[in-house]
């Protein structure tokens, strides 16, 4: 096989090892099919062009205690995850619209660039590149994921002739992968020759998290918010979404400072008032939660569904935990970190204001925060992302936000050594070591 990388000085015989990329949340597409009918299906996650109106009609959703999984309020159709072009497309352009491509709304492209990095060194579709992506509104240790990710571990262990997985994983996708091989240890052993994990939430994205399930999240700022899917419609998805709660904050990590949840609340004590700050740790915070959310509920179909926090998926999501604390590496697989640094990452947020207090706690799902800030991507701490806990051949620290290090140059020097298609690497950049211990606590 011929590599063409621009990095070889000149052309190589490459018996390269499968690479599998494992997306992270918000980064597969996911499309509407009706049950047991023909007929087109209906790309509803990403879309541009009437995001928020396809998003509530047939992503809104409620989570199903008896089976772990959450299920469309449409009971006539379900989402699936497109496998074209051996699961990359769906991970690709999340939008691959013509319209986005035209104006290439930057927002919207994965793993593009990446993948456009590994077929310049050599690597083909379907032989030695695979995709998954996944409904991520689900249980990162759910049946279904964990079979399907068995699924391509196997066809790309068999397409390759038998040689074993290196997997890429983004964010969420790393805590995936880690159920995986805590579930399924001897599996993974079997099938995976390296694990190079991007920006994953290891202990929790708590300032995020915890914001998403008060008031929403916003995937795109600026201009094109107006396009895209409102916050507050994104929220009452996430209320129902196991995966986030599984992404709250880990009680059991001993964090530099615990993250934290302050309300300033307005209280009355023998007919006075008075101010005070009140301060929920992860520990405490599901009795926010519980309070804040006990008046929520949308408008589907003419009927009015009640969303309070969903104490079913906080206790699944306490399981969940348990499994990514038991997580061990298989002697003989690789892992590698990569994570975010130089940016505001959220951390502690904070719901009204001395001068504007919150008087009962069901108003902060309608207000907007005030952020206290630690050093990451933006959107995982650096703390959380570095604290994997495993025996790592390499952690590196790069200064970029969490999308962006998908498509980072530093990035992909990195990765093209750790897989061995690269001669040189050029160490000038803007990443800092740190120690190969484990560091999960």
């Amino acid at each position: 096989m011929l590599c063409f990388c621009p990095c070889f000085d000149e052309e190589l015989d490459l018996e390269l090892e499968p690479v599998l990329l494992i997306s992270g949340i918000g980064g597969s597409i996911l499309t509407c099919k009706k049950k047991n009918k023909l007929g087109f299906d209906t790309r509803v996650w990403i879309r541009i062009l009437l995001a928020d109106l396809e998003f509530k009609k047939k992503l809104w959703s409620l989570y199903n205690p008896l089976t772990g999984y959450t299920e469309t309020l449409d009971k006539d159709t379900e989402i699936v995850v497109p496998d074209d072009d051996y699961g990359l497309y769906a991970i690709d352009i999340l939008d691959p619209s013509a319209f986005v491509k035209c104006i290439h709304l930057q927002e919207v492209y994965y793993f593009h660039d990446m993948i456009d990095m590994l077929l310049g060194c050599g690597y083909k579709k379907g032989t030695t590149l695979f995709g998954y992506g996944y409904d991520f509104r689900q249980s990162n240790r759910i049946d279904k994921l964990m079979e399907d990710l068995q699924v391509k571990l196997e066809t790309a262990y068999k397409a390759s002739g038998g040689r074993k997985v290196n997997i890429i994983s983004h964010s969420m996708g790393g805590l995936l992968v880690m159920c995986f091989m805590s579930l399924h240890h001897e599996v993974f052993s079997k099938y995976v020759s390296k694990w190079i994990c991007i920006s994953c939430p290891f202990q929790g994205a708590p300032g995020c998290i915890n914001d998403s399930l008060l008031t929403g999240l916003q995937f795109v700022e600026g201009l094109e918010s107006f396009f895209f899917v409102s916050r507050w419609t994104m929220h009452q998805l996430l209320v129902e979404c196991p995966s986030i709660y599984e992404m709250l904050a880990n009680p059991d990590f001993n964090w530099k400072k615990e993250p934290e949840i302050q309300v300033w609340r307005k209280q009355s004590k023998n007919e006075k008032s008075y101010i005070e700050l009140e301060s929920y740790g992860p520990v405490e915070s599901n009795t926010l939660f519980r309070e804040a959310l006990r008046n929520n509920e949308l408008t589907y179909d003419g009927k009015t569904v009640a969303l309070p926090f969903n104490f079913a998926i906080s206790r699944w999501a306490a399981e969940t935990r348990q499994v990514l604390n038991n997580a061990k590496l298989p002697d003989g697989v690789c892992f590698y970190n990569i994570y975010g640094i130089s940016f505001d990452t959220l951390f502690d947020v904070c719901y009204g204001s001395k001068e504007s207090p919150i008087e009962d706690l069901s108003e902060i799902c309608h207000s907007m925060p005030q952020y206290s800030y630690v050093d990451g991507d933006e959107t995982v701490s650096a703390e959380s992302a570095k604290a994997d806990g495993f025996d790592a051949v390499e952690r590196v620290a790069i200064a970029a936000r969490h999308r962006e290090l998908l498509s980072d140059k530093t990035v992909f020097k990195h990765i093209k050594k750790w897989l061995g298609v690269e001669q040189k690497v050029n160490m000038h950049s803007k990443t800092s070591r740190v120690s190969d211990e484990p560091v999960r606590q």
